[in-house]
């Protein structure tokens, strides 16, 4: 039986414009298992990364609960959410986010020192055999504007997990690159997932979609659809590609 990691229990996310109430998310009610690699889908503005967000304590929820190992952390303070985020939960984003004016390896380097007690020697092995696993060893002394879309992608991957967290949250992490570097990217989220890491990843890309082994639909703020799949293989990709596509037209995508 699969171990409940992280649960939204009737979650809403709203706000108020021009006297009208307007429903980001509306009680949602959903959990997600150790291990797994789950993709959230739906149209635009269907309420995807505000879910992801809020999942993750980056933003705050109006109603309902979001539970990590059982314990309520949509009510922590910044201070508890910051040490959530900088230990058990890592982030990617769709526009990488390093720091302009430090190298890809100072990127990492600082969330490492930020994230867990370990010494400078220790922070800078991690670092150096996470962007070799990246591929990015080449460019680690270069700055961000100075790499290529994939590298720094890449690097920001490292950066999110140098402190081995238990789950990794992605909000269209391949949005921004092309099909060379959009390959790159999932088979190293991918090969994080065999490994055992949690993946929460957000997009609108089926070749992304298809590395996930549960698929949820979000429309309007609510979860209305929901899929299981084996484990991703590169062998199986055509015969998931069917799959999803047809599950995508029943979602009416």
């Amino acid at each position: 039986m699969k171990k409940v990691l992280l649960s939204a229990a009737d979650v809403c996310k709203s706000f108020e414009t021009g006297g009208n109430l307007v429903n980001l998310l509306n009680h949602v009610n959903v959990e997600f298992y150790e291990g797994d690699f789950t993709v959230i889908m739906g149209a635009s503005g269907a309420g995807k990364s505000t879910l992801l967000y809020a999942l993750s304590g980056m933003n705050k929820i109006s109603e309902g609960k979001v539970l990590y190992k059982d314990k309520e952390i949509s009510s922590f303070n910044e201070k508890q959410i910051a040490s959530l985020r900088s230990q058990d939960f890592g982030f990617v984003f769709q526009q990488t986010n390093l720091v302009s004016n430090l190298t890809l390896f100072e990127n990492v380097a600082v969330a490492g020192y930020l994230g867990k007690e370990r010494s400078t020697k220790e922070t800078y092995i991690r670092t150096e055999e996470l962007l070799k696993q990246m591929h990015v060893s080449n460019a680690k002394d270069r700055l961000p504007s100075e790499v290529s879309g994939g590298e720094a992608q890449r690097a920001a991957v490292a950066r999110a997990i140098i402190n081995k967290p238990r789950i990794v949250f992605a909000d269209e992490p391949t949005g921004a690159l092309n099909k060379h570097n959009t390959e790159e990217v999932l088979n190293i989220i991918s090969e994080l997932n065999k490994s055992g890491q949690s993946i929460i990843m957000v997009t609108h890309d089926l070749r992304a979609a298809l590395r996930g082994n549960r698929l949820l639909y979000l429309e309007d703020g609510k979860i209305i659809g929901e899929k299981e799949m084996p484990f991703y293989t590169q062998s199986d990709a055509k015969d998931r590609e069917a799959q999803l596509n047809n599950w995508l037209a029943s979602m009416e995508w």
